[in-house]
């Protein structure tokens, strides 16, 4: 076999390894990947790839032609929605798989126990990282169970719209997501003073309580650079021997809160990786527990496939909302929803942004949106949901960890080197090829399914184990390289001033 043809009314099939003309009716050599037409395909009409439309032809296209980014267009999708047209029903599983994890206060489960050191302005990022940097692991040796002090800094918090902008909400939402994340155990805020982004304000209006636990500071009260760090470390030192009191304890597997992600996606990403995913995803659904799935981008053109499945109209409508929202975003911003698609992934055999969106919305499984969010807003229903972010990975999965997310898988077919801090990721390769050459990078091979004749739904069991276990407290391959201290990025949505 070297091609794979995904439905029976598709009019275009992948190829394994490149082909020459004169295999499996090539035309002309088709690089490993890329789409080979099946039938001829007159100018104008559609692409089918997963029985879906990927764009249409920009040309006569020939049987045995290579189809790609020369000879197929996109299209802004027009979609008559249907809403709640595909209810699987979840069948509850027998039991309740464990897994290890700190039960908190809040009764909220963390995967991780770390002290955060977050700044509420550009201003006071040097502070965080140099208080950061004091802890390393010979100073936190007396403290096994804490995971290590990480300053989350980023870019904003000033120059920026204030209270009731999108941008400053959003921010707003990160900042307290991360402050009451399951896997933080304590927290100290850094800010400068004078910025827009005050931290008083967020104390009021998300009702955090300053105490051990939870302290800030600002730049100019404490008397400049040097002292605030002196005092920062000594507020964390006085934090560490409470953190470390924390134990692992069992708890059900209904308490997991998996970010659902791809970056550096490839042909492979729809039939090995995301799917497998998916597989993943309705397992610890029937555990009662939670998919978050974002990328809001990178639904487009498959968002009716959601839209079927959102449990009420409401729901479904919410979704469509976004959609509309991206269309005038990158319509203001003189740019196309087709923008996306990098050239990594076409150069991975991906060609438009509806062929993306196709792979990357398997990512969510079979069972019912229950759920649609803002970027960080809280993520309150169980089971398989969504939340707005754009495709760029790091800014995605900060929203997706401040929603409560504990864990984030993370496909990828070219190779990303991403990890994420406090909530581990896990990376699966969509091909062994990359699998093998980046080994220290990705945990799991779902290029199996396509070298080894692997099911999707045996892959999808390794990966959903994986979680019960890295969730315990095994490294993952990212961990393990020290990834996830500079992948926090917050959306910054609106004008900077």
């Amino acid at each position: 076999m070297n091609t794979v043809r995904l439905s029976d009314a598709d009019n275009v099939v992948t190829a394994i390894r490149q082909l020459a003309p004169g295999e499996e009716g090539a035309s002309e050599v088709i690089p490993r990947g890329h789409k080979l037409a099946t039938v001829p395909i007159a100018k104008g009409e559609p692409v089918l790839k997963y029985a879906q439309v990927i764009g249409y032809a920009a040309e006569d296209i020939a049987a045995g032609a290579h189809v790609h980014t020369h000879n197929l267009e996109f299209r802004n999708v027009d979609t008559d929605y249907a809403f709640s047209t595909n209810l699987r029903p979840v069948t509850p599983a027998a039991e309740p798989d464990m897994f290890m994890g700190y039960r908190r206060p809040s009764g909220r489960v963390g995967t991780r126990n770390f002290i955060a050191v977050l700044t509420s302005v550009n201003c006071s990022a040097t502070a965080a990282r140099m208080i950061a940097a004091h802890f390393t692991p010979e100073v936190l040796a007396d403290y096994p169970n804490v995971d290590g002090v990480v300053a989350f800094v980023h870019g904003t918090g000033c120059g920026m719209a204030g209270q009731g902008s999108d941008g400053f909400e959003a921010l707003q939402r990160v900042m307290w997501g991360y402050a009451r994340h399951p896997n933080i155990g304590g927290v100290l805020m850094a800010g400068l003073g004078c910025e827009m982004n005050q931290i008083d304000w967020l104390v009021e209006a998300y009702g955090l309580t300053p105490g051990p636990l939870f302290q800030a500071m600002n730049i100019q009260d404490v008397g400049g650079l040097r002292k605030t760090v002196a005092l920062g470390i000594d507020k964390i030192e006085a934090m560490l021997p409470r953190v470390n009191e924390a134990q692992r304890e069992p708890c059900p597997a209904s308490e997991l809160m998996v970010a659902l992600q791809c970056g550096g996606s490839d042909a492979w990403s729809g039939i090995t990786a995301n799917p497998a995913v998916g597989h993943a995803c309705d397992l610890l659904v029937a555990q009662g527990g939670t998919g978050v799935l974002a990328e809001t981008p990178e639904i487009y053109g498959a968002e009716h496939l959601l839209t079927a499945r959102a449990i009420d109209q409401d729901v479904g409508d919410k979704l469509v909302e976004l959609i509309r929202w991206w269309e005038d975003y990158t319509a203001r911003n003189k740019g196309s929803m087709d923008n996306n698609p990098s050239p990594g992934n076409k150069k991975g055999g991906l060609t438009t942004i509806l062929e993306k969106s196709l792979g990357a919305a398997a990512k969510g499984g079979t069972t019912p949106l229950t759920g649609v969010y803002k970027y960080a807003e809280p993520v309150r229903a169980r089971g398989f949901t969504f939340m707005d972010s754009p495709g760029y990975d790091p800014a995605s999965v900060t929203g997706q960890i401040a929603s409560g997310c504990n864990l984030v898988v993370f496909t990828t077919g070219r190779g990303s080197a991403f990890g994420s801090k406090p909530a581990p990721t896990v990376k699966v390769a969509t091909n062994s090829e990359m699998f093998g050459r980046m080994t220290e990078d990705m945990d799991i091979d779902a290029g199996r399914v396509l070298s080894a004749g692997t099911s999707v739904e045996e892959v999808g069991r390794e990966i959903y184990e994986m979680w019960l276990r890295v969730a315990s407290g095994e490294e993952s391959k990212s961990e393990a390289q020290g990834l996830g201290d500079y992948e926090f990025v917050p959306w910054q949505i609106g004008a900077v001033m």
